[in-house]
């Protein structure tokens, strides 16, 4: 009997009875484990089962069929070795071989595998790409630097080769040369052998003359006249003459002789004497002053000449050079002394004889260096560094070219009387409410179509009292005032002053009474004031327009407007904008993301953008050009605000804006302002010892020192002018540097010099200046409204302030008696007239109402007692500290010092 029965895995178990009635366990299936290798020294243990042939079922088949694709996947999958093994034990058990089917797990990690080995086998085709492609690259430049080196060495070979050929020509001149004056030499020695043959010949026909004249007239009696008688005398004097040649000179000092004589003899004797023959030869002559013989100068004597002459070159060489010195309007001491070629230091004491004290690294003015450069002994050629500007704004424009402009009109008139409201309703905009602390800190410009294609350009400009410098520049640009005074306020002090602007700056005015709504409004007392500051309207025969509008209610705005175009009709507004643009910087600013910006308002021509401009010491090209509706334009024509990006620095306010030609023009001009105005602020004053002194004087001032930054230079130039008026004799602020941006680390590296205060205006600091100020200490302060700036300010100095020192009488004390006390000294008994007398207070002796000693008071007691203090009627015991002076009738006045802090 045999029974079969499937066991978990696909194994079979087979169960047969043996004739003994046993049952045993045959077993069908031989099972093995097998390790199977993957890449990346990966293993894994597979369990293989080996099953005997027998016919299957069709479900045992379908098993096998999956056993075979699982089979061929492990194949694939690095697993012919186990599939090897399996054919071995089948091979050795004489059945097939039957897989056991795998896990999910197990296909997951072999098809995970594949994926690896995949992956692994692209990457390293990717290494062996990027391998060959680092070798071609490292082959190609080795190639090139090789190329290279062979170039420069073939290039050095060229140098060399030209530098030797240049040597060996050089070389060839000179030898030319000396052979040259070698010949000329020779020459030279044989022409003067040649004249001193002549003059040998010359001396010698001399002494035959001489001869001849000398002989007695008695032998010419008794011999005959015979002609030849001169012939053969002259042939004897010559033959003579050549045996006294022929003969050897004798050696020097032992009787030299010469022809007519011997040395000794023409010296000794004085028959001889010499002279010079202005050939620079010397003759020699005998008693009868007759030339004996000419001689050549020696060595020793042309070396002395030689000598003589180059002294006296020398000499002339050193003699003063007189050159023309190039003087500008301002020059360094140490550029002076360069141009004269003389040391710095005698510079500097030709200055101090002058009484000015200078060094070499200061300027002086012009007319003081000229003084310098005449005491020098130079001449002086004045030169001007501002001809560069020459030309810079063109020529004026012919009365065919202009065209009708839009008025450029500014707003003027006293804080917080509703300016920029005003303006807010004329352009329909609300611009007040995002001012800090609802005042205008900054200029404004603004263009506003008020209809029928007619445009307005307006100008903002506030009205606290630290900004003159900006309401100032709102006058000069503009051509129409409108002062606005508030119906509840009347003139105020920026009233008044914005009033004298517009006179200085000679425009129109149109007076607006803002605020009319208001339940205390009075516009005619306002009208009466305007009258007390020479501002004379219409209604009372004046030429002065006067309307009442009302900011916020929109009242009157349009009679406003026709005010406005009256007067511009009157004025006859008129630019060419055919031409290079022109206009003034309103305000500028550093903006984080885009730069530097200027607002500017064209006055005359049209601004393109990439047109090259100057600003004051600053250039650039425009790069963008925007509107006040903050849209881009492309141009800018007359009586149009406009910001302006692209320049290399902020501008200050008030500066002029032209377009120039070229960058060189622009370069050049802007170095010259930007040197003008360093050498502006370095120039050495006339001064003496004196003033020495009192600059040292002034060094002890208490100093509040700052470093002032802001969002703008308008709002910068009027913190630092309010701050600078805070100064008195006793403390002053001391400005270190100004700037328009954020406050960066090196403001806070130039404030920890001095221990400063970083004052910033809307504006901030940035991390790493945060960092380093907090960790050295230095206290930054941040403000948005002006007036809360300087009040702080004020403040500070006020506190740098000595205290004022206030005295205050507390009592008085008659001496009724005096007493000597041993080892201590006069007491005075007192009675205490009014007030009290207190323990430590100070005292005066006085004796007929005269002040004897003024001291501390001693000691105070009541009987035998110390007290603190003795009241009116009371008496007292009195010591005075070092004082034994004390009478009776005396009066003791009991005085405090109460220190009183002060204010500005």
């Amino acid at each position: 009997m045999t029974s079969t029965k499937e066991q978990d895995g696909g194994s079979r178990i087979s169960l047969n009875k043996s004739g003994g009635g046993r049952l045993e366990l045959k077993k069908r299936v031989d099972s093995g484990v097998v390790r199977q290798s993957f890449s990346h020294g990966r293993s894994k243990s597979v369990a293989v089962e080996v099953k005997r042939k027998r016919a299957p079922s069709k479900a045992e088949g379908e098993g096998a069929a999956a056993g075979a694709t699982v089979a061929r996947k492990a194949e694939s999958a690095g697993g012919a070795p186990a599939k090897a093994r399996g054919r071995d034990s089948s091979s050795r058990s004489g059945g097939p071989v039957v897989l056991k089917p795998l896990t999910d797990s197990e296909k997951n990690a072999r098809v995970r595998a594949l994926a690896d080995a995949r992956k692994a086998e692209e990457e390293a085709r990717v290494r062996a790409e990027e391998n060959a492609r680092r070798v071609a690259e490292e082959t190609k430049r080795k190639a090139e630097e090789e190329e290279a080196a062979r170039e420069r060495k073939q290039q050095e070979e060229a140098r060399r080769q030209a530098e030797e050929d240049a040597r060996k020509k050089a070389e060839e001149a000179a030898a030319r040369l000396l052979a040259k004056e070698e010949e000329e030499r020779q020459k030279r020695e044989e022409d003067e052998a040649k004249a001193a043959a002549a003059e040998t010949a010359d001396a010698t026909e001399v002494k035959e003359v001489k001869a001849e004249t000398k002989e007695p007239a008695k032998t010419e009696k008794q011999q005959p006249v015979d002609a030849s008688a001169p012939a053969v005398k002259r042939k004897d004097a010559e033959a003579e003459d050549s045996r006294s040649a022929a003969r050897p000179r004798p050696a020097k000092g032992k009787g030299k002789t010469t022809r007519g004589g011997s040395e000794s003899d023409s010296r000794n004797d004085g028959r001889g004497r010499g002279r010079n023959d202005g050939r620079g030869r010397r003759l020699v002559l005998d008693s009868d002053a007759e030339v004996i013989e000419r001689r050549a100068p020696s060595l020793a004597a042309m070396r002395r000449r030689q000598d003589r002459e180059r002294r006296q070159q020398q000499v002339q060489d050193q003699q003063p050079i007189v050159r023309e010195v190039v003087l500008p309007e301002t020059i360094q001491v140490s550029e002076l002394a360069n141009r004269m070629a003389v040391r710095g230091a005698d510079v500097v004491k030709q200055l101090m004889k002058m009484g000015v004290m200078a060094t070499v690294n200061q300027t002086v003015d012009a007319d003081t260096a000229e003084l310098i450069i005449g005491e020098f002994g130079h001449t002086v050629k004045r030169v001007a560094e501002s001809d560069v500007e020459i030309g810079l704004e063109g020529l004026d424009d012919d009365e065919g070219d202009l065209k009708a402009r839009a008025p450029v009109v500014t707003v003027m008139g006293h804080v917080d009387h509703g300016k920029t409201s005003l303006l807010d309703a004329l352009r329909q905009a609300d611009v007040a409410s995002g001012e800090a602390g609802g005042i205008t800190q900054h200029i404004g410009a603004y263009q506003v179509d008020i209809g029928d294609g007619q445009k307005v350009t307006f100008i903002d400009t506030p009205g606290h009292a630290a900004f003159t410098e900006m309401r100032a520049r709102g006058a000069q640009v503009t051509d129409i005032v409108i002062l606005v005074v508030a119906a509840d306020d009347g003139v105020m002090p920026q009233t008044r002053e914005a009033i004298n602007h517009a006179k200085a700056a000679e425009v129109p005015i149109v007076v607006a009474i803002n605020k009319i709504d208001r339940a205390e409004a009075n516009p005619d007392r306002v009208k009466q004031e305007l009258l007390g500051e020479e501002i004379v309207l219409e209604e009372y025969g004046g030429d002065v327009l006067a309307v009442e509008v009302s900011a916020t209610e929109k009242l009157g705005l349009d009679k406003l407007m026709e005010g406005v175009l009256l007067q511009s009709e009157l004025l006859e507004l008129g630019a060419n904008p055919d031409r290079s643009a022109q206009g003034a910087v309103i305000e500028a600013k550093l903006d984080r993301g885009r730069g530097v910006v200027a607002t500017a308002l064209i006055q005359k021509g049209t601004l393109h953008v990439g047109e090259i401009i100057v600003c004051g010491g600053h250039w650039g090209k425009a790069r963008a050009l925007i509107n006040d509706h903050g849209e881009n334009i492309q141009q800018a024509g007359p009586s149009t605000p406009v910001e302006i990006l692209g320049l290399d620095g902020v501008p200050e306010s008030g500066d002029l804006l032209v377009v120039v030609e070229s960058e060189r023009r622009a370069r050049e001009i802007t170095e010259y302002r930007q040197r003008k105005k360093h050498t502006a602020g370095i120039v050495a004053p006339a001064g003496s010892v004196e003033d020495m002194f009192s600059q040292m004087a002034e060094e002890k001032i208490g100093e509040l020192p700052v470093v002032v930054k802001s969002d703008v230079h308008g709002s910068l130039e009027a913190i630092v002018a309010g701050l600078e008026k805070l100064n008195t004799d006793e403390v002053k602020v001391r400005v270190l540097h100004s700037g328009v941006g954020a406050i960066t680390e090196s403001d806070v590296t130039l404030a920890m010099a001095s221990r400063a205060l970083i004052l910033g205006f809307n504006v901030r600091a940035n991390a790493q200046a945060r960092d380093l100020g907090k960790r050295e200490g230095i206290e930054i302060q941040y403000h948005s409204i002006i007036y809360e700036l300087l009040d702080q300010a004020k403040a500070r100095l006020s506190g740098m302030l000595a205290p004022e020192s206030k005295e205050q009488t507390t009592g008085h004390a008659e001496i009724r008696e005096v007493f000597s006390i041993s080892k201590i000294g006069k007491i005075a008994g007192c009675m205490v007239t009014d007030g009290i007398i207190r323990r430590g207070a100070r005292v005066r002796l006085l004796r007929d109402d005269v002040v004897i000693h003024d001291g501390a008071l001693g000691s105070l007691r009541r009987f035998k007692d110390d007290t603190k203090e003795v009241r009116e009627g009371f008496e007292c015991g009195i010591g005075i500290d070092a004082f034994m002076d004390i009478r009776e009738g005396d009066v003791i006045e009991a005085y405090e010092v109460e220190e009183v802090a002060r204010t500005l």
